[in-house]
């Protein structure tokens, strides 16, 4: 009975053995099939972004070379600083939304290290005035650090921001809202400040090296109303009108003071001084890019991949 027995045991263990590599190489099999496919897809992924750009170098072409053709900038830009424009092709094989701001809409938050600057009085006294308002009005713990932070960053002194861009490295000062706001992320690490976050940081400030004057005609209610001493709603009703008298008429009319106020602000001259951001869809995904459009020179291409 013995004799019979062995056998018997040796073939279910080499069976066991055998469902045992059969079952290491398939786990190997199948974890390979999955590093494959994230490759795949992540390769699919990279295709699209790629399919992407181009196609956002080609809508950037066409864009810019149709705000060429046109003579009259303000008739284009001010339809532009209104409502986005969707533009769709006839057969309906593309389809984008172009959305423009004036790029001077706000006080030029580099203004803010200007003290020592004398011809740059003015300009510093009102930014640090609106700084000092938004620091009360929205219960700002450390207004001071956040200052210094600032002026450090504008001055090229210490990076609070990571400048991964190329032309971010190249010039100093602030010039894009992504930086400035991580600059504010840090401040709120650092001290732990909720309260920053509710700050309306885009009705107030513009983040250009270029804003060297307010382009008031385009500023939000609030900026406005520090501006010009004004009531805020009086302002937003003025600017619902479809119809409406000049900006330096209303202020005159209000009790404002328009003049007082006109080394700081375009007055009735358009700055050519646009910022645009293009949203489109490519193979079902939403992508967008950005640049600046100033005195018929588009720069400052950004694309920001999928969204």
């Amino acid at each position: 009975m013995d004799k019979t027995a062995k056998p018997f045991t040796n073939v279910k263990h080499k069976e066991g053995f055998a469902l045992m590599v059969t079952l290491s190489v398939l786990a190997v099999l199948i974890a390979l099939t999955m590093v494959l496919l994230s490759y795949f897809e992540e390769v699919q992924e990279d295709a699209a972004d790629t399919t992407a750009l181009i196609q956002a170098d080609v809508y950037y072409s066409d864009i810019t070379t149709i705000f060429d053709k046109f003579k009259k900038k303000k008739d284009l830009f001010s339809r532009l600083y209104l409502l986005p424009v969707p533009i769709n092709s006839e057969d309906g094989r593309f389809s984008l939304l172009l959305r423009c701001d004036a790029l001077s809409h706000g006080a030029n938050i580099n203004w803010l290290a200007m003290e020592s600057q004398k011809d740059m009085q003015e300009p510093y006294v009102f930014m640090q005035s609106v700084f000092d308002f938004l620091m009360q009005e929205y219960n700002v713990q450390d207004a001071d650090r956040l200052q210094e932070m600032l002026i450090a960053e504008i001055n090229g002194k210490e990076e609070f921001s990571e400048n991964e861009m190329g032309r971010l490295r190249q010039k100093k000062g602030i010039i894009s809202y992504k930086q400035f706001a991580q600059i504010v992320s840090r401040y709120q690490l650092e001290v732990d400040d909720s309260e920053i976050s509710k700050v309306p940081w885009k009705k107030y400030f513009t983040f250009s090296s270029n804003a060297k004057v307010i382009d008031a005609e385009y500023s939000s209610a609030e900026l406005l109303s520090l501006l010009f001493d004004l009531d805020v709603q009086s302002i937003q009703e003025w600017q619902a009108l479809l119809e409406r008298g000049s900006l330096e008429s209303f202020v005159l009319e209000n009790g404002g003071d328009y003049q007082s106020r006109a080394k700081l602000i375009a007055g009735k001259n358009f700055l050519e001084e646009s910022q645009c951001t293009v949203s489109y869809k490519s193979a079902d995904r939403q992508y967008s890019f950005r640049f600046e459009y100033i005195k018929g020179e588009a720069k400052h291409f950004e694309f920001y991949g999928n969204n």
